[in-house]
């Protein structure tokens, strides 16, 4: 399951779940345009940018990361970017970050650079699995579902449906469709006949849709295996003299993505 592209449809989609989570009134989601953005100085993608609108110039930034996996570089490599950001477009605003995670356990903390400074708050981080009661948000419920283990993923996903068929008939079809995307993703190994005989769901939008959907999972899942098959070969290009830089460059590679995978290997 490829979070990534999860939450980015889903903030795409849904951007007033960013302010639920931070405890906002989702309706400030009015106030953004929302995208994914490239940095050109490091050719790296924020995961979202929640960018105020003309007409609301008091708000602030918004610079959205989703983690599911330890990442003792994140909060570096977030700001980075972040400062990299600004530089280039040189907004006149204020602005957040906000780290969401799947566990506090993944969380490594703020590094002390940041915290003595950056303005307090300037950083948010959320734990994903610690949210609050979501029976009642649709958005919040797809979080809760993407950070479940499957056996308790199941139900939140049929109440999850129940939610969005009771919802106004004007939101209803394409909230459906954004919960069938997310258990497409959810359960990539299921036939579209399991899920419909699981979740009770008997009128998809089209089969087309499902085909799509399918094929964006097989597509991310080819893209993580092409990029485990790099990251074995890090030891040996090591072995034969290569710097990280080196290595990073030859195998289309972030560079802290090679030093972590360095890291890896040698604490075993």
């Amino acid at each position: 399951m490829k979070t990534d592209t999860i939450f980015y449809t889903l903030l795409k989609n849904l951007p007033s779940v960013l302010f639920e989570v931070l405890e906002k009134s989702p309706t400030l989601a009015l106030h953004y345009e929302f995208s994914s953005v490239e940095i050109k100085e490091l050719a790296r993608r924020i995961d979202g940018l929640f960018l105020p609108k003309p007409e609301y110039p008091q708000d602030p930034i918004y610079f959205v990361e989703v983690q599911f996996q330890s990442d003792d570089n994140l909060y570096w490599r977030l700001i980075t970017e972040t400062f990299l950001y600004l530089n280039q477009y040189k907004p006149q605003k204020s602005w957040q970050a906000v780290v969401l995670w799947a566990n506090r356990n993944l969380d490594p903390g703020i590094p002390l650079a940041y915290q003595t400074s950056l303005a307090a708050g300037q950083i948010h981080v959320v734990y994903l699995d610690e949210l609050a009661d979501t029976s009642s948000s649709i958005g919040l419920g797809i979080i809760k579902l993407v950070v479940s283990s499957e056996d308790e993923a199941i139900q939140k996903a049929r109440s999850l449906i129940n939610l969005v068929k009771n919802a106004d008939a004007e939101n209803s079809s394409n909230l459906l469709e954004l919960v069938e995307r997310m258990l497409i993703y959810k359960f990539s190994s299921y036939s579209r006949q399991e899920l419909e005989a699981m979740f009770g769901l008997t009128e998809w939008q089209q089969t087309r849709f499902y085909q799509e959907v399918k094929e964006e999972v097989r597509e991310e899942v080819m893209e993580e295996v092409e990029e485990k098959t790099k990251l074995k070969t890090i030891p040996r290009l090591l072995s034969e003299g290569l710097t990280v830089k080196q290595i990073a460059r030859i195998l289309e590679l972030d560079i802290n993505v090679v030093e972590q995978e360095i890291k890896k290997q040698n604490s075993k």
